[in-house]
């Protein structure tokens, strides 16, 4: 039964016409995994928007973290003169959102005003990848495991501080402790509820080892499904804490101690709903499709990481001994490895911890596919499972800067066959863009150790 959150677009209208809804917000996932679009009158999406989109400029998918237009996307430049693209309201995905009064919320595709997608999208993309499986008869399911970390200062005194000395809400390792979450129930609960109001399945939450850091689980869903709320919930939790006058940090590694993951959960089924993943009659209950799969993640993991690790920051993760992967290598409920198979029958699955809090799930999960895809189509076997220390192994290692990333991602036939060549020049140029700006910046710590010392 679906939640109460989710909106058909009759309801929409009745609570429109009722005075209840007034505000329509039309949105989509852009490349640094954030949400942008336009609030429009809830009377004129009934009337225009619902049927025929919204327009918005192409560069929303071609400016870096600030929003600066730059050089190098072929789809959106001052030569092509940054024209329209429209978005067309997917209106399975109409929802409420409770946080915010008179709102309700509706995730779109992008599409040139001649109708063909834009390839670029990161929903779109995914659903590429989607759509390949299903050639195969298969569906994808996914949950996404999203940590953060809460701040006891609200965004703008954060950002007049140049996020220096700000509060963590709480003082030591919270990991699974009750005591100590509780002063950041009020905001957490807000969060749940909330969630749960715009049509999620809010699971639960735990604290995490970081100060002041938490996760909220939901339950898993269809891949798209599950990618939309994940963008919605993102942007929603920042929202509710800003009314709680804090703020909260998905980036994932804000300081020395432990990052914010991403772990991101995926099985596959039959398009008649069967389980495909399992099998009864082999010793470890994995199926030969999934050993394939698996043996594709590991194959891939490397070239497509780019996907997974899509920031400056990201990589800052992968230290030993951190609860984050340093070693390409699979095992069963092993925390050490990239890979980790989980679960049984039914709920048998792959769990994915190399990305961050900062990670597109679009771009993401449309890799864990492909990288599947890949193993399925290749019938690759899937070698023993790493049982020990994978930090202490001799396995390849996740690379370690986005320059590698991207070298490796360029050089890659699965990434160009599975997304095509102007997807994967146009997210090697958003690479190359923040490489560009990290390597032309002083930092913090360069100005300690340089300023007097050196």
């Amino acid at each position: 039964m679906a939640s109460t959150g989710n909106l058909t677009l009759e309801r929409l209208g009745e609570l429109t016409g009722t005075g209840q809804i007034d505000t329509v917000i039309v949105a989509f996932t852009d490349m640094q995994g954030r949400l942008v679009g336009k609030r429009v009158s809830a009377r004129l999406f009934m009337e225009e928007v619902a049927a025929h989109g919204a327009e918005c400029c192409n560069y929303l998918l071609a400016v870096d973290v600030e929003m600066n237009t730059v050089a190098g996307y072929s789809m959106s430049s001052w030569e092509t003169g940054y024209g329209d693209m429209a978005m067309i309201p997917d209106l399975d995905t109409l929802r409420l959102t409770p946080w915010l009064r008179g709102t309700a919320l509706v995730t779109a595709d992008l599409h040139w005003l001649d109708e063909r997608a834009v390839e670029q999208s990161p929903r779109r993309i995914l659903q590429r990848q989607i759509e390949r499986l299903a050639e195969r008869g298969l569906a994808p399911f996914v949950g996404t495991e999203l940590e953060f970390i809460v701040f006891d200062d609200g965004y703008r005194e954060a950002w007049k501080r140049g996020y220096r000395d700000l509060t963590p809400a709480t003082d030591y390792n919270i990991d699974y402790a009750l005591q100590a979450s509780t002063r950041m129930e009020p905001l957490l609960r807000d969060i749940r509820v909330s969630m749960d109001g715009a049509g999620m399945y809010c699971e639960g939450v735990k604290g995490e080892c970081n100060l002041g850091q938490q996760e909220i689980a939901f339950r898993y869903t269809d891949a798209l499904g599950t990618c939309d709320n994940h963008s919605v919930y993102k942007n929603g939790a920042k929202e509710i804490a800003e009314a709680h006058g804090k703020s909260l940090t998905f980036m994932a590694k804000f300081n020395e101690r432990e990052g914010n993951s991403c772990h991101i959960h995926l099985s596959l089924r039959g398009t008649d709903g069967s389980f495909v993943f399992a099998d009864d009659a082999e010793p470890d209950g994995m199926s030969r499709l999934f050993r394939h799969f698996v043996a594709g993640q590991l194959a891939t993991l490397r070239e497509l990481t780019l996907f997974l690790a899509p920031n400056i920051n990201s990589y800052k993760r992968y230290a030993d001994g951190s609860f984050a992967p340093t070693a390409v290598a699979w095992g069963f409920d092993n925390r050490t490895c990239s890979v980790r198979v989980v679960g049984h029958g039914p709920s048998m699955r792959m769990e994915n911890r190399v990305p961050g809090g900062d990670v597109n799930p679009y771009l993401a999960v449309a890799a864990l596919i492909a990288g599947g895809l890949h193993g399925i189509d290749q019938e690759l076997e899937l070698g023993d499972p790493l049982a020990g220390n994978a930090y202490e192994s001799d396995a390849e290692r996740v690379p370690s800067t986005l320059r590698e990333a991207a070298e490796l991602f360029a050089a890659s036939d699965v990434a160009k066959e599975a997304f095509g060549e102007e997807v994967v020049a146009h997210y090697l140029n958003a690479a190359a863009v923040e490489q560009r700006a990290f390597d032309s910046a002083v930092t913090d710590w360069e100005r300690v150790r340089g300023f007097e010392r050196l």
